[in-house]
């Protein structure tokens, strides 16, 4: 299952990567056709760039929860490996709870959008509204899985590999 996880983190970032690249073109033809007359002026440049972004942000907001860097806001001093581990799973308890909402709210929201067609390249706005139910989704995968790391910790301590890891990370910062 580790596996099947890391290999769909690494697709989301593949994806993300993907997205931002492709954002360059549409806001790149806004900008020049804005300015010069070189390029006419489409209109579908702005809503694929606005889906782009929508995608974007979506995924980095996934990837963000599975490199533990998104939901996480470092205010209190360190503590033992335990202590900190208790206190990560009580924040992702309530990251859980959100992605719930996400998950519940966001199937209603793609059932909303399902049949409906964007006004100018007419692509399906379920493509879009997806997004939704899929961080929802995605961050409970990802989220359970350090859920449980954490509770390991909890229980039996961290491995030699949580240390060496947890060295290596300290003062990295934020990855996205």
């Amino acid at each position: 299952m580790h596996k099947l996880i890391h290999h769909y983190a690494r697709l989301l970032n593949l994806l993300l990567a993907v997205s931002v690249a492709l954002l360059v073109v549409p806001v790149t033809l806004q900008m020049i056709a804005r300015y010069t007359p070189l390029v006419p002026a489409w209109i579908w440049t702005e809503e694929m760039a606005r889906f782009l972004f929508i995608w974007m942000v979506m995924l980095g907001a996934m990837i963000g929860v599975r490199e533990a860097s998104h939901f996480e806001v470092d205010v209190l001093p360190d503590f033992p490996p335990r202590i900190d581990a208790a206190l990560r799973i009580v924040s992702m308890i309530f990251v859980l709870i959100f992605a719930l909402v996400f998950v519940w709210y966001g199937y209603r929201f793609l059932l909303f959008g399902w049949n409906q067609s964007s006004e100018l390249a007419e692509l399906p706005m379920g493509f879009i509204f997806v997004a939704w139910p899929l961080t929802g989704l995605t961050w409970l995968v990802f989220g359970i899985q350090r859920l449980l790391h954490d509770i390991h910790i909890v229980r039996f301590g961290p491995s030699a590999e949580d240390l060496v890891r947890e060295e290596r990370d300290l003062g990295k910062g934020s990855l996205i």
